[in-house]
């Protein structure tokens, strides 16, 4: 007679076997109807698993995060589903959630079309419309293997053949197809109805270029068609605020083939990058870091002891000289820090110790991994390491923590979520020590009252973390910043200081980073913003604009003024109408437009127009440097 706790804590008993389902209508016929899984113990289960002993089980419907991943990976294989039905002879290979929705890759004699999408498409809404129920059947693994093979479905046969010998193995059924698949599924087909097929990509099998490129169709999918229309409306504004389009546009980089996953920077966008900079070079310093710099080629010696060489060696750019010594351009810098370190005898008087660097590192990205500046092979990160005592942790933890915050909200971001990584099941070091380094985070965060999401196992080997995640101004999230705890590479180069009882301990080791490169922040700060920089971070402040030819000597004169203040302005004295002039200027998205006339130069002022298009009328020039002067100095957000 299994007793069947729910999550308000009340018990449901029952004379017999019962499944999810069942235990869903017990509760009430409206749960039922719109039950989706069941949580078992924890486990995701279908409505339709049998539970024959007491156990915890929660009811999933779509307002939950798991229902929304069981209706995408249900979605996934009425895709396989509609495929199959309209191009017989395709095979069918894995399709599995990713974020926003799924993919399935399949291989077939011909390239998918556009005009298939569609097709594909209009077949899934008929076969969901046909409600058809999802059963699961289970399978001796042999079997399995032999009974795709009779299909022709070659590619499934070849992943269960990966399966350990004499295990089962589960399908799922609807209409007249079925799939191999651990599952949870919907309980039917009529409960996936919001979806879209949004792109055809290629992919490797199994990943390795080595093997047959298959179609990759990529689709998402959502609990409520008002989520949908949503995610395709934040889809489009993505698009017209892509960094890659907007930054070449306003001629601030480029990239090319020539220097896959590097950019090059034009004189504005290093202007952004430099003010960006020294933005984090005057906090860090306000912060008590002292700036370093270390080499950006290093013998392999140091990457074997740092452990990198032999865990991370697939990602470094790697050059051998005349006396064959092997040298490793730098994927980062904590061993160049470890040696700055070791440099002396410190003492715990000394400590803590805070070195920032600036450092450009380079990694081996796979080639279809690079995505503008979000993601390239040559980057500087405003990297930190912070070296303390074991007391002074927890501090130090409180003090990061704070200042990114700080940080980002100079830039926009005042919707940040925190994230807390802790000890994975590989791991190095006693759990008394990952008591203290699990502790130090989440006690920082405790007592500064911030609330973080708890990521169970998901901590580096060799220590926890925090990750901060922003969400943007259409609401997509960046994970940024990161605050990681470790005592393994103080023990792998040996560091120590002296302590206040004249022994030598082992320091802990910080690693600290806001942006997490520039080249990336950029990337975020670009899309936030739609490339309208505020005004302390615009690389072009100002433009200054003759009406005619009459006034272009004051033109320079008020233009050299603004130089000398210090401002970003440009000087605009094209033989065009002014007209066209300010319409290209604002598509150029500068904050403030300086326009002067006869007017203007008889009466000594200048007139003023914002980004958003507001006329702030004639003023002295001297008033308007004190209004951008004062916007710059409090890092003002809102649009000029």
């Amino acid at each position: 007679m299994p007793r069947i706790t729910l999550p308000d804590g009340s018990v449901r008993e029952f004379v017999q076997p019962v499944t999810v389902a069942e235990v869903a209508a017990a509760i009430g016929a409206g749960l039922a109807r719109v039950a989706l899984a069941g949580k078992l113990d924890g486990n995701l289960v279908d409505t339709s698993r049998v539970i024959d002993r007491d156990a915890q089980l929660s009811i999933v419907t779509d307002r939950d995060a798991d229902g929304l991943e069981v209706i995408r990976h249900s979605t996934a294989h009425l895709l396989a589903y509609a495929v199959k039905s309209l191009f017989p002879e395709a095979q069918v290979t894995i399709g599995p959630v990713v974020a926003d929705g799924f993919y399935y890759d399949f291989s077939y004699k011909r390239p998918f079309t556009p005009d298939d999408l569609v097709a594909i498409e209009r077949k899934m809404a008929e076969l969901a419309r046909a409600d058809y129920p999802v059963t699961r059947s289970v399978m001796p693994r042999e079997a399995a293997i032999a009974w795709f093979r009779e299909r022709g479905e070659h590619y499934k046969a070849e992943l269960i053949e990966a399966i350990p010998a004499g295990e089962d193995v589960s399908l799922y059924t609807e209409g007249e197809f079925t799939d191999l698949c651990r599952g949870p599924h919907v309980p039917s087909t009529g409960k996936l109805r919001h979806f879209k097929l949004m792109k055809l990509a290629g992919a490797y099998w199994r990943g390795d270029h080595r093997n047959e490129m298959l179609q990759r169709i990529y689709g998402t999918a959502w609990a409520k068609k008002e989520d949908l229309d949503a995610y395709l409306t934040r889809l489009e504004e993505a698009e017209k605020r892509d960094h890659r389009k907007i930054g070449p546009q306003l001629d601030w980089f480029h990239l090319q083939d020539e220097a896959i996953g590097s950019v090059f920077w034009h004189p504005k966008g290093w202007r952004l990058f430099q003010t960006l900079l020294n933005y984090m070079r005057h906090r860090q310093v306000q912060a008590g870091y002292q700036e370093v710099n270390t080499p950006d080629v290093m013998d392999r010696s140091l990457w074997e002891t740092s452990g990198h060489w032999q865990n991370y060696r697939q990602n470094m750019f790697i050059t051998q000289t005349e006396d064959e010594r092997v040298f490793a351009l730098k994927p980062m810098n904590c061993p160049g820090h470890m040696s700055l370190f070791a440099q002396g005898v410190k003492s715990y008087r000394e400590l803590p110790i805070r070195m920032a660097e600036f450092g450009k590192v380079h990694r081996y990205e796979p080639s279809g991994a690079l995505h503008g500046l979000l993601r390239v092979r040559h980057f500087t990160q405003d990297d930190a390491h912070i070296f303390c005592t074991p007391e002074q942790m927890e501090q130090e933890c409180r003090e990061v923590a704070g200042l990114i915050l700080d940080i980002y909200r100079d830039f926009g971001f005042t919707d940040v979520r925190i994230k807390l990584s802790t000890r994975p099941e590989n791991r190095i070091g006693s759990d008394e020590i990952w008591d203290l380094l699990e502790g130090s985070l989440s006690g920082a965060l405790e007592h500064m009252g911030m609330a973080y999401e708890l990521f169970p196992g998901e901590g580096a080997f060799y220590g926890p973390k925090l990750e901060f995640v922003l969400r943007d101004a259409i609401g997509r999230d960046w994970q940024c910043g990161t605050l990681q705890v470790d005592m393994n590479l103080p023990e792998r180069f040996d560091l120590s200081y002296v302590g206040e009882d004249n022994v030598r301990h082992r320091p802990v080791m910080l690693h600290r980073a806001m942006f997490g490169s520039l080249e990336r922040f950029i990337g975020i700060l670009i899309e936030h913003h739609a490339g309208a920089m505020p005004l302390w971070l615009a690389p072009e402040q100002a433009v200054v604009m003759a009406i005619t030819d009459q006034q272009a000597e004051y033109a320079r004169n008020i233009h050299a003024q603004m130089v000398e203040a210090g401002l970003f302005a440009t000087l605009d004295l094209r033989n065009e109408k002014i007209t066209y002039k300010i319409r290209d200027h604002s598509m150029r998205k500068l904050p403030y437009q300086v326009i002067v006339g006869d007017k203007e130069v008889a009466a000594g002022t200048v007139a003023v127009r914002t980004r958003s298009g507001a006329d702030l009328g004639s003023m002295p020039l001297s008033s308007l440097i004190e209004r951008m002067k004062q916007g710059i100095a409090t890092r003002r957000l809102s649009e000029e």
